[in-house]
């Protein structure tokens, strides 16, 4: 009798154990979006060689706006197969920084380009306080992801780089003065949505940082 009671309840146990569900394991950081994103991150360099050449200036455009491109790529495989990797979150915006920052800062030798080293300081700024002060929140557990204004910050820049390029080019069409004029409406509304998202991303932290801490168990 207390044999079968025993199996009974040995037979229960390893039910449960079998039925109990087994932890789901994280994605291998070895995947198609951070090999996109790694890609990415060789990209911006042939692209700075090659503006630091100086020659080639619609394939040096055509290149950023591939590389750049990528980034969309990247993100939406990533989400579509839940491919999503510590690896990812932190590579992702480091390269598309890496990519911005060094397409400014490859440009200042070249006035006709019309980026300036003050627009490139203002960016390179931006981007190095709203990420130390991003990572310094995120590893206290508080949410800082990006808004709008740092989407349409990457958007602008993202844009007005391939018409500074251009610009650059031999092509007559892209001298033209209704052509500098967009360039150059397009570089200072990047610096002064830069300056502003950097602003309101600064205003956020503050008010995050200001907010009572949640005591453990309430």
């Amino acid at each position: 009798m207390m044999q079968g009671k025993a199996d009974k309840t040995g037979h229960a146990a390893a039910s449960g154990t079998a039925s109990a569900p087994s932890a789901k394991p994280a994605p291998s950081a070895l995947n198609a979006p951070n090999v996109i994103t790694s890609a990415r991150l060789v990209l911006a360099f042939v692209v700075f060689g090659m503006i630091a050449h100086g020659e080639w200036w619609i394939t040096t455009t055509v290149l950023f706006i591939f590389a750049v491109l990528t980034d969309v790529l990247d993100g939406y495989l990533a989400r579509k197969n839940n491919q999503i990797t510590v690896f990812g979150r932190i590579m992702d915006p480091f390269v598309d920084k890496v990519i911005i920052c060094g397409a400014f800062l490859f440009l200042i030798p070249y006035p006709d380009s019309g980026v300036t080293t003050w627009m490139t300081l203002a960016v390179i700024v931006r981007e190095m306080f709203v990420t130390s002060l991003r990572s310094f929140l995120e590893q206290r557990g508080k949410d800082f992801s990006a808004k709008f204004t740092g989407k349409l910050k990457m958007g602008l820049q993202s844009v007005s780089i391939p018409f500074a390029l251009l610009s650059l080019s031999d092509v007559p069409w892209f001298s033209q003065s209704a052509f500098l004029l967009v360039r150059d409406v397009l570089l200072w509304a990047t610096v002064a949505v830069t300056l502003y998202s950097g602003i309101e991303y600064t205003v956020r932290g503050v008010q995050i940082l200001r907010q009572p801490h949640e005591r453990p168990g309430a």
